[in-house]
């Protein structure tokens, strides 16, 4: 009490005092103070190009010198019964401050949810993504709740009001996005959601389905909402493609440019392996394979029936146990060693999906793709029947035109158009458990704008697998995520 009672006198104290006279009453501890602070403002009207953020200046100079405002409210409730409600106000108001300052402009946790990036990261790892690495976009859907990316836990409402829509702008950063970094994105087929078929995508549920039928049936689909950018769901990928390059994949491995592409450390693939026993838990373990992964195909629905279509079964009519399982090159090896393995052979293509673009005509695969050119910023394209499927999105969607086709003549904004000029970079994105990913292959380029950030610390890693009290990966705690 006789704390906040001196709180407060030294501001009576300050009444009627000339400006001279206040300035020169503090000591050089809330002068470097001020200093500090201010160069932080300066730095983040440098930064931002904000002019507003200067006028914190003046708050900050009378805070720590002239003291002209009384700013600590809380000493009006000392000695009071609100005193702790005033403190618990306190706390939570600079918890939330710091969030919205951090979350949008320093770093933000993430947690791998599906093993699409397995050697490299780990189901349970969870993550420091830096948004300093490529530049922190400013908010584009300002009013949100912090930690909720477009769901309130419990209340299962969104969490963010859609207007006001900010621009597009992203701040400067340590650097660009390079091949094969690791990056956090948003999901850009993600911007139509239908809420109880969240997989596969919208699109692909569209091509299938139709889209009357999709929109007709909330009883099956549940209600389609709409995300703007930065409240899509957060994926991670790898990139393996950048703007103005041309990739194509060849019997599953990565060519740029006509070239191969860096070997990526821990790529796999899914495999069936044809075996004359059980193959031993601990075995498996010992290859890093999942329990969630260890299936016996046999015993799959349906599995027996395409395994014997495929030429499983012998002479007798009796099958092998199956399995399907992903490896890398190393453990492929150390498989092909066991003598009680018939055979392993990779996962045909065939047992994909469709790839993108769902609307084009061609025999790509997951496996055996391309050559697609990736638009670049400035770059113009051609514009054909041939290659509209793979740029309308980007026309439509992501650069917001009108794009129709009327009697084979192509038109944007009303405009018969032959040739487009693309406004933002793209860039392809794929998952190192090539078998296990739903990337780029089947849903196209990412756009700049939905880049969010480069993850650099593993902070904590639970292995699902393990029971509570052994969970933690502590061989992975606080390593940096290595691109390669």
């Amino acid at each position: 009490m006789a704390k906040g009672k001196e709180a407060k006198d030294s501001y009576q104290n300050l009444k009627g005092k000339s400006f001279r006279e206040r300035i020169s009453r503090e000591g050089i501890k809330h002068w470097v103070k001020f200093v500090l602070f201010a160069v932080l403002i300066v730095f983040a009207f440098l930064w931002t190009g904000a002019w507003w953020v200067l006028l914190f200046l003046p708050v900050v100079f009378d805070l720590y010198i002239t003291k002209y405002v009384h700013w600590n409210w809380k000493d009006h409730f000392k000695g009071t019964k609100w005193e702790k409600a005033a403190d618990w106000v306190d706390a939570i108001a600079f918890a939330l401050a710091a969030v919205y300052l951090i979350n949008p402009f320093l770093f933000q946790n993430y947690k791998i949810p599906s093993p699409s990036l397995e050697k490299t990261l780990l189901v349970g790892d969870f993550l420091f993504v830096s948004k300093v690495s490529y530049g922190p976009r400013e908010p584009m859907t300002p009013l949100s709740f912090p930690l909720a990316q477009h769901t309130l836990p419990l209340l299962n409402c969104k969490s963010y009001i859609d207007k006001p829509q900010w621009e597009y702008k992203r701040l400067k950063g340590l650097g660009s996005v390079q091949r094969n970094d690791i990056v956090v994105f948003n999901f850009p087929a993600g911007d139509t959601v239908p809420l109880k078929v969240q997989n596969p995508d919208y699109y692909t549920l569209v091509h299938e389905f139709g889209r009357d039928y999709v929109w007709n049936h909330p009883e099956k689909f549940g209600e389609i909402v709409v995300r703007p950018v930065d409240r899509r769901e957060n994926y991670v990928k790898r990139c393996v493609a950048l703007p103005g390059d041309t990739l194509s994949i060849v019997d599953g491995l990565v060519h740029i440019d006509g070239k191969p592409a860096e070997d990526i450390a821990g790529l796999q693939f899914n495999y069936l392996v044809e075996t004359k026993k059980v193959l031993d838990d601990k075995l498996l373990e010992s290859l890093n394979i999942r329990k969630a992964d260890r299936l016996i195909f046999n015993s799959e629905p349906y599995g027996a029936r395409v395994l014997a279509q495929m030429g499983y079964v012998d002479s007798t009519g009796n099958m092998n146990y199956v399995y399907h399982l992903p490896l890398t090159q190393d453990s492929y090896n150390k498989l092909k060693a066991k003598s009680y393995v018939v055979s392993i052979k990779r996962e045909p293509s065939t047992m994909s999906g469709k790839t993108f673009p769902l609307n084009r005509e061609d025999d790509w695969t997951r496996d055996d793709y391309g050559p697609i050119w990736i638009p670049k910023a400035g770059s113009t394209v051609t514009l054909t029947k041939e290659n509209l499927p793979l740029y309308e999105q980007i026309i439509r969607n992501y650069e917001r035109n009108q794009l129709e086709v009327k009697n084979d003549v192509i038109y944007i904004n009303g405009q018969a158009a032959s040739t487009y000029t693309f406004k933002m970079n793209y860039y392809w994105m794929m998952g190192d458990n090539r078998h296990n990913s739903a990337d780029s292959r089947f849903w196209g380029f990412v756009p700049e704008d939905h880049i969010v950030g480069k993850p650099i610390i593993i902070w904590m890693s639970l292995d699902e697998d393990q029971p509570i009290y052994k969970s933690i990966r502590w061989s992975r705690l606080f390593t940096k995520v290595h691109p390669n």
